[in-house]
């Protein structure tokens, strides 16, 4: 690892920042070609042990990436700057795109532009499925461990936390016992910066803080409260970024809290895709729409700018309180083959819960019904398949030639199928 200036980092996250688009995968490659290839600041090595950490912590990996990366750097300052300037640019897109949505969102041409993001969608969790399962699942073990996470959640639906931590105690006993678990290598590795656990502790501090502020003056019933408390309790127990907490956040929205209607958080997500930075940016928009609906006798845009940056603060503090808290101790176990081969095994098990994710996706995008299946511990969902939505079948079969066979960009993918969006619903209007 190299000295590089502050400033010259700051012009390099903030480029990051604007050109974050593609979802996880598209954002890891973007760093790794920018960070490891282009300004040679990490290796390959130092790079890769980051984000497995990564994938194990709960929220936006990408961002905490980013995060971790900066305090390789810069100490806190860093990774404050690195983990903010990949939020920002995102977030005030998804902002004024949640206010044209709860403001024209009934008119024709938007509508038309939702029906293609949904489409557009589909593709890109796919290419996101394919390109992180190339990278994280070579030989027989990785392969073998996908497949058991996307079983685990699809047929048996079990938490995702056990299904990652299962994965992560394989990956170390097979390691163990072939003999890899090695003492830590001093040289280039123990990295101290001064602050960081104060800058942790900060990080909790103004967390629990703001929940209980909440809970004192307004109430549990309050929306604001359930905003603060709801992705307080998202931040710390679901895993895998955006397409692992997306079926959480949509079940919780729609059914429990009645923030939104079905349908809205693929609408939401396809928000956050045209937008630079993690996709988890579409909590902010869910922030909105509730905040929105039910803080106030009427609609009102002041209450859901608050319920949109309540969201933010509460869903992104705890991904610096994980990086700061974490990330000195898991600096000096870099060189411990059998927990770098941990992380490595929970990579593996995240590519079935983008798996798990895509299916998702598809049987609600494309099925207007959908038929349960329980008993012997089974919790199957499937469609209907008399009741496939044929024009959303058709663009989603559209988005998947450009995406896989024409190998178009994000922008165009996504600009493509909304015109095809937009011309199918004035033509059935």
């Amino acid at each position: 690892m190299i000295s590089v200036p502050f400033k010259e980092a700051l012009a390099v996250w903030f480029r990051i920042g604007l050109l974050s688009f593609g979802g996880p995968a598209g954002q890891i490659a973007l760093m790794h070609r920018t960070i490891v290839e282009e300004k040679k600041w990490l290796n390959e090595s130092r790079f890769l042990h980051a984000l497995n950490y990564c994938m194990l912590l709960p929220g936006p990996e990408a961002q905490q990436l980013a995060t971790y990366i900066g305090w390789l750097l810069h100490g806190v300052k860093g990774g404050i700057v690195a983990g903010l300037l990949f939020i920002l640019p995102g977030a005030l897109a998804i902002l004024t795109l949640s206010w044209v949505y709860v403001s024209f969102g009934d008119l024709t041409v938007v509508e038309g532009v939702f029906f293609g993001l949904k489409a557009a969608v589909l593709a890109i969790v796919l290419q996101a499925l394919i390109r992180i399962g190339r990278r994280a699942l070579q030989g027989i073990m990785k392969p073998l461990l996908a497949v058991g996470a996307f079983i685990a959640l699809f047929a048996f639906d079990l938490p995702f936390p056990l299904v990652v931590l299962g994965a992560g105690l394989i990956g170390y006993v097979v390691a163990k016992r072939d003999g890899t678990v090695t003492g830590p290598d001093i040289e280039d590795q123990i990295v101290v910066h001064a602050g960081t656990k104060r800058a942790a502790l900060a990080c909790l501090t103004l967390w629990l803080a703001t929940i209980g502020a909440l809970l004192a003056t307004v109430g549990h019933d309050n929306v604001f409260s359930q905003i603060a408390v709801f992705f307080s309790k998202m931040a710390v127990v679901t895993f895998g970024g955006a397409y692992a907490v997306l079926a959480y956040v949509a079940q919780q929205g729609v059914e429990h809290f009645q923030w939104l209607q079905p349908g809205e958080m693929l609408e939401g997500l396809g928000l956050a895709e045209t937008t630079p930075g993690p996709l988890i940016l579409v909590t902010q928009f869910v922030g909105f729409l509730a905040a929105h609906r039910q803080a106030a006798a009427e609609p009102s845009l002041l209450y859901a700018i608050i319920g949109a940056l309540l969201t933010l603060w509460v869903t992104f503090l705890p991904c610096f309180l994980w990086i700061f808290s974490g990330a000195p101790y898991v600096e000096r176990l870099r060189a411990n083959h059998a927990l770098s081969a941990a992380l490595a095994a929970i990579t593996a098990a995240v590519v079935g819960v983008i798996a798990n994710l895509a299916v998702w996706f598809s049987v609600n995008a494309l099925f207007a019904e959908q038929l349960r299946i329980t008993g012997l511990g089974l919790e199957i969902s499937l469609p209907v398949l008399q009741s496939v939505e044929w024009p959303m079948l058709t663009l989603a079969l559209i988005a998947c030639l450009l995406a896989f066979k024409l190998r178009v960009g994000v922008l165009s993918l996504l600009g493509t199928s909304t015109v095809l969006g937009i011309l199918w619903t004035l033509w059935s209007a």
